[in-house]
């Protein structure tokens, strides 16, 4: 008979009280936490603008950019090892193959679901929402993500430490006025740029628009622009119009809101592990960081499904909804 493994505390909890002791030590004497600078807006890695355009004015290198990239280059990554994974003829798919497999399988099955016979239409742009926000999401909570960058000047900055040769790290000590530094960071998560969620949404609500118009051709502009029912049944027809209106002042809405959500979210994640960091720097941040971690996870789930539901209702008339 297998026997299974129990919790000793008797032998563990010196290693939970060694871990503890140890956490102590390192943020009281060898890397101090200090509250890092928080602003909305990316900060400038390069204070010199890479290039400028006649209308839109200087084009600057911002720290998302590089995580822009770096959320690419894992998709691609991940994309590469998966079609690996299946050369070769592999009925049975391992590894991240499987993973992938498993997780295409799900959500095909839940746009199968809801959007029917405009699943092969609507599962690229679900499928391909999901995982972009999922990955800009995790990569947020790569160690070093938003600690790591090049120090300037500030007036309202802390001392610095050398550590050998270029490298410095911050101090917890303020600095006198005008002699501090601070850091800006090579990469920030890419979803606390509202430039990233703002067009993130505007792809999502226009493809939504596509996609009714090729499922219901010019009738689809009825639900916001509804003129039949105005000279037959003026009062009828008059509800008819203000309700079209309110559509189309919904349907503007989503972009706030897809936009606003996401980025609301996951701002005020990083502001929160970089204050709880600072004044409670022993094991709380870990627990801050599990938490950013599913919010992360729900986020992008929440941004996909209600993508695929609005989607799913453009390819649908009224008279299909009364038939439900």
């Amino acid at each position: 008979m297998e026997r299974t493994k129990k919790w000793r505390w008797g032998v563990n909890r010196w290693w939970i009280f060694g871990l503890i002791f140890l956490s102590i030590i390192i943020v009281q004497f060898i890397a101090v936490p200090i509250q890092p600078h928080i602003q909305v807006a990316p900060e400038r890695i390069l204070q010199e603008p890479i290039f400028t355009l006649p209308v839109i004015g200087d084009f600057y290198l911002v720290n998302t950019l590089p995580s822009l990239l770096l959320v690419d280059l894992i998709i691609i990554l991940l994309a590469l090892l998966v079609r690996n994974g299946l050369k070769g003829g592999n009925l049975v798919p391992k590894g991240v193959t499987a993973v992938f497999e498993m997780i295409v399988e799900m959500l095909y099955n839940l746009t199968e679901t809801s959007a029917g016979k405009y699943t092969k239409q609507i599962f690229p742009w679900f499928a391909t929402i999901i995982v972009l926000v999922f990955v800009a999401n995790i990569t947020k909570l790569i160690p070093g993500m938003e600690t790591i960058g090049f120090m300037h000047h500030s007036e309202h900055g802390y001392l610095t430490q050398n550590i050998g040769g270029n490298w410095f790290i911050l101090q917890g000590t303020k600095a006198p006025e005008g002699e501090g530094s601070i850091v800006t960071p090579f990469f920030r998560g890419l979803s606390t740029d509202l430039n990233f969620t703002v067009a993130l949404a505007l792809i999502s609500v226009v493809m939504v628009q596509v996609l009714g118009i090729k499922a219901q051709g010019f009738r689809y502009f009825s639900k916001f622009l509804n003129f039949t029912t105005i000279f037959k049944k003026p009062f009828l027809g008059f509800m008819d119009f203000i309700v079209g209106v309110l559509e189309l002042i919904s349907e503007l809405a989503k972009i706030l809101s897809f936009s606003f959500r996401l980025f609301g979210v996951m701002f005020s994640g990083t502001v929160l592990v970089a204050l709880v960091g600072s004044m409670v720097p022993v094991f709380v941040p870990s627990l801050i960081y599990a938490f950013e971690l599913f919010m992360g996870v729900i986020q992008a789930f929440v941004f996909g499904m209600l993508t695929l539901v609005f989607m799913s209702q453009a390819t649908q008339g009224h008279a299909e909804h009364a038939d439900h």
